[in-house]
């Protein structure tokens, strides 16, 4: 399976966890899940749940870039977990104000509890064709 190569980059959070930040198989690219870290300090950056969500926006824009992508752009599939259903209006506020014209298929969950006791993290799909 040669068409099929992670992609690294500095400017999304990385760790020792035996998992790549993104996935490229041919034109489609999966990217980890991310929470609202830091990658420069690898620390939860401070802020509302607003705040929070474009940080891990920001972090999956870079590994879509870091693969040759055009950030949030390419993106078509988005999970968003949260741990408290409560926010999802102001997470939609963030996440809708990144997607405008044509906002990617979505999921949405409410999980009891994610690394870091963060309260928000996504995953995204990406075609880069």
């Amino acid at each position: 399976m040669s068409d099929i190569d992670p992609i690294e980059t500095d400017d999304a959070p990385s760790n020792d966890n035996p998992y790549s930040q993104g996935v490229r198989a041919g034109d489609t690219l999966y990217v980890s899940g991310y929470g609202p870290v830091d990658p420069g300090t690898g620390a939860v950056v401070d802020g509302d749940i607003e705040v929070q969500t474009n940080r891990v926006l920001d972090n999956i824009a870079a590994v879509v870039d870091e693969a040759g992508g055009d950030g949030l752009a390419d993106v078509v599939k988005v999970t968003v977990y949260l741990t408290d259903l409560e926010d999802y209006e102001r997470v939609n506020a963030a996440y809708g104000g990144r997607f405008s014209n044509e906002p990617p298929a979505r999921v949405c969950v409410e999980v009891s509890r994610l690394p870091e006791d963060v309260r928000v993290e996504l995953d995204a799909t990406a075609y880069l064709g």
